[in-house]
């Protein structure tokens, strides 16, 4: 059977996240980059209210990229079934200042019948490493309307 959800999310390449089922990731605004069953890669600017007080993207922020982004990664599945996340472990590493490209990268470390393992790198326009995250997501019995 074709993986439609992957149709879609491809067919919105190069395109703001408007249509995302997420108000955080409209919020975010990110532009989907590359779309493959089980990868993608999502740029980001950092806009000022994703900021903290020394003008640098928050921790908190940099969290809900991950965390959406790798939601939406697991869309790229194509299965019947939203997934949620069990745990999000996150490594700050570098920081990124208001105005900067982000870009999170995704990957299915692992996907079984009830659980998923995937990570997320976010580095900046010049390859620089700022985040690294993995989650594990639980298969739930909520359909997704497609």
């Amino acid at each position: 059977m074709p993986n439609q959800v992957l149709a879609f999310l491809q067919s919105q390449l190069h395109q703001p996240l408007h249509k995302s089922p997420s108000p955080l990731a409209r919020w975010l605004q990110g532009i989907l980059r590359e779309a493959e069953e089980g990868q993608l890669a999502i740029e980001f600017t950092v806009r000022e209210e994703m900021t903290n007080p020394m003008g640098i993207l928050h921790g908190g922020a940099i969290a809900a990229i991950i965390d959406d982004a790798i939601g939406t990664t697991t869309f790229s599945l194509g299965q019947e079934n939203f997934y949620t996340s069990v745990n999000l472990v996150i490594d700050f590493l570098a920081s990124a200042r208001q105005g900067e490209v982000i870009i999170a990268k995704t990957r299915i470390i692992r996907a079984g019948k009830t659980m998923v393992n995937a990570e997320c790198e976010v580095r900046n326009a010049n390859g620089k490493l700022l985040a690294r995250g993995t989650s594990n997501l639980l298969y739930t019995q909520t359909k997704v309307s497609q």
